[in-house]
């Protein structure tokens, strides 16, 4: 292969790799974004776990009723997992339950980036839903360092903000046995709101 043969080869496959890059990384616009958290995870940060119950399943079932009722109610929607895309939303939220080393000693909480114009209000909305249902322990705000580089906020723009539910802690058997048989009427709750929020 001659020199120009050789820089041609290269041109063209970086030229490929740059196309791919931007497809893969295009925003994408929907009204509403439904992470469930960890999903898809095999390493790294995979949730909680408490024996046979696992975080990224409770997640699941939760973020799926949700997108099942905001589907039949004519809602546009993109439900995700662990990747999330770039995107264009009203209203993001990302689905988890907390869990702890000191069992017990957490429950729900919510957070959301704090440079957000309108995300504070969207979270209250969530909490005075939530607090008058969630029998247990709500935490302050839950605007910890950690919370505030939480990866999402990077990649989501949203007019209502991207607020992340952590819907009780998975590591408290009281809590556990309470939440279980009501994690699609979590979900119902959930959607509720959002529908709420939009009609705002």
């Amino acid at each position: 292969m001659g020199v120009k043969q050789f820089f041609g080869v290269l041109i063209t496959t970086l030229f490929v790799i740059l196309i791919l890059f931007i497809y893969e990384h295009r925003p994408i616009t929907t009204t509403v974004l439904i992470q469930a958290g960890h999903e898809g995870r095999t390493s790294g940060n995979t949730g909680s776990i408490n024996g046979k119950y696992r975080e990224v399943d409770w997640n699941i079932v939760v973020a799926d009723e949700v997108a099942k009722i905001l589907g039949e109610r004519g809602i546009h929607f993109t439900r995700v997992g662990a990747d999330i895309p770039f995107t264009n939303a009203e209203i993001a939220v990302a689905i988890h339950f907390d869990g702890s080393n000191s069992r017990c000693s957490t429950g729900a909480s919510i957070g959301y980036s704090p440079t957000h114009h309108k995300a504070k209000r969207t979270a209250l909305s969530w909490k005075r839903i939530y607090s008058g249902y969630f029998p247990f322990r709500w935490h302050s705000d839950n605007f910890t360092e950690n919370l505030s580089k939480y990866y999402g906020f990077s990649r989501v723009n949203s007019d209502k903000g991207f607020i992340v539910l952590e819907l009780g802690e998975i590591t408290c058997t009281q809590q556990v046995r309470w939440l279980e048989p009501r994690l699609r009427e979590i979900g119902r709750k959930i959607a509720d709101f959002i529908v709420g929020e939009l009609e705002r």
